[in-house]
């Protein structure tokens, strides 16, 4: 049993915990608490915009939406005696990267693990973040979660001789449910036909990571929502790969 509680701000953060809700183990115990919107640009009193009566939980997700937000996560870990923090950053103005690492620092005081992933869909059992920006963590109760909700995994059954996809069984999917949309909407096209299509129905679930360009990673200036896509088409590339038609190059004419 994972005894899990999400907080949250808007209806970003709601969309995500109906779908933890919704797909999560039977074991789980998944409640739910909703921070004020509006917040000081300091918390000074961080008991005055708590939720009373929190429950205890092995596991916070964090899901707020503004800036000062991020300020009462290591109030909330020790009130609720959580062992493990999941901050995710689908819009960097709600959690930039100095306060980012602040919190990281406090909790990591505190004795806590905690994961920052950017985006949500990049989580998995040992790390968070995107190529060259992936930071690793060590958490058994953080990895229990990463297991079930995080950077899509898909098993695609591909007809051999039509080349079209057949099923698709979604092993691990991204917190908001994009990836249970996409797995659907592959259902009847050709392996030639997956890449980009995946991202893009990911993004027309819609996607609500941020629209704003910024410096992903050293090899990457894009907007956050365009990397959910990249991240779920490099999990379906994988496995389509030996079932794409391959391109045909000219070869130049002998008469040049």
């Amino acid at each position: 049993m994972m005894r899990i509680l999400v907080f949250t701000q808007g209806p970003w953060g709601e969309r995500i915990l109906r779908n933890i809700k919704k797909r999560s183990p039977a074991n789980w115990i998944v409640e739910s608490a909703e921070l004020p919107r509006s917040l000081p640009t300091i918390i000074d009193e961080p008991e005055e915009f708590i939720p009373r009566d929190l429950p205890k939980a092995d596991l916070i997700i964090f899901l707020g939406e503004s800036p000062q937000a991020p300020q009462l996560i290591p109030d909330l870990a020790v009130m609720t005696g959580a062992m493990g923090v999941i901050a995710p950053i689908d819009n960097s103005s709600w959690m930039p990267p100095g306060l980012k690492n602040q919190i990281k620092r406090d909790l990591t005081n505190l004795q806590i693990a905690s994961a920052f992933p950017k985006t949500f869909c990049t989580l998995t059992e040992n790390s968070y973040g995107y190529r060259y920006t992936a930071e690793p963590y060590e958490s058994d109760v953080i990895a229990a979660f990463a297991k079930h909700f995080g950077r899509p995994r898909l098993k695609i059954k591909i007809n051999p001789r039509t080349k079209i996809i057949e099923a698709v069984e979604v092993e691990r999917g991204a917190p908001c449910g994009s990836t249970h949309h996409a797995a659907a909407g592959l259902v009847g096209i050709s392996a030639d036909e997956a890449i980009p299509k995946a991202g893009l129905i990911c993004h027309h679930y819609p996607c609500q990571a941020s629209m704003q360009k910024e410096q992903i990673d050293k090899a990457l200036f894009d907007t956050l929502m365009h990397l959910s896509g990249y991240v779920i088409n490099e999990e379906v590339e994988e496995q389509v790969k030996p079932f794409r038609t391959p391109p045909i190059y000219m070869s130049p004419s002998s008469d040049c």
